[in-house]
């Protein structure tokens, strides 16, 4: 069982700055490559964590290893690539443009053409990135019951990993389903998770795993401060888009 999981949302999308959530599979801005670089030089444990799990979104894959690099770099830390942490919604920002793991083969290194990395991007192991991952259906379906269920079979799942430290990048709205903390109005419709926002969780006494869940430590709430929830319109953007466009058709 982890003794401490690192959760990170990442960096700013392109979709987040355009709002134009059609586009397949967003990366990251020349802002969010900055605040990749931020938290890479903030992240106190790069020599603590001892493995690093990402969504196989793009930007989720590029936050992780441009934020995460010195962590990466060291032979033992692995970078798996983990279905379950895509995000919730089914617009194109939000769904995976590589099929297969060995999709990822080629399209890996021409996301990082233009980066230096801290470690052999080759290290990236998307073995459990199986055909349909990205369909948006069924077990990865924009629907409640649905993603409260990958997020919990993550959880029961993570509880029984034999490492110490582990971090998880993935993304905003999903992350509140993952850790059970709904200080957002709604998850389905947006986050209070702010892009490249770093938080800490340990799991409960009471956990199992058939029954495992999470608690935010003391020390990340504390750097997080006394501010409210923050609203990001991501998700809700996705909906009045997804209206609009049915509208559209109707007419």
């Amino acid at each position: 069982m982890p003794t401490k999981i690192h959760l990170i949302r990442h960096a700013q999308g392109e979709h987040n700055v355009t709002h134009n959530y059609a586009i397949r599979d967003a990366v990251l801005t020349a802002k969010g490559k900055e605040q990749c670089r931020a938290l890479r030089a903030a992240f106190p444990h790069h020599n603590d964590v001892d493995i690093v799990f990402a969504s196989p979104l793009r930007r989720t894959i590029q936050t992780a290893a441009l934020s995460l690099g010195p962590a990466l770099s060291r032979k033992d830390v692995q970078f798996v690539l983990h279905p379950s942490l895509q995000e919730v919604g089914d617009m194109g920002s939000d769904t995976g443009i590589a099929d297969t793991a060995d999709d990822f083969k080629g399209l890996l290194p021409d996301l990082f053409a233009e980066d230096d990395l801290d470690f052999d991007i080759g290290k990236v192991d998307a073995a459990l990135v199986t055909k349909g991952w990205n369909s948006n259906q069924g077990y990865f379906a924009y629907e409640k019951p649905a993603i409260s269920k990958r997020a919990a079979d993550f959880r029961n799942w993570l509880f029984q990993r034999p490492e110490a430290q582990v971090v998880l990048v993935t993304h905003g709205a999903i992350a509140h389903f993952l850790t059970e903390d709904w200080d957002v109005e709604d998850p389905m419709l947006g986050t209070a998770y702010k892009n490249c926002e770093h938080r800490e969780f340990i799991f409960t006494p009471e956990s199992t795993a058939e029954d495992a869940h999470v608690t935010e430590t003391a020390e990340s709430k504390a750097r997080r401060g006394p501010r409210g929830p923050e609203s990001d319109p991501h998700v809700l953007d996705e909906m009045k888009t997804m209206q609009d466009e049915a509208k559209s058709e109707e007419q």
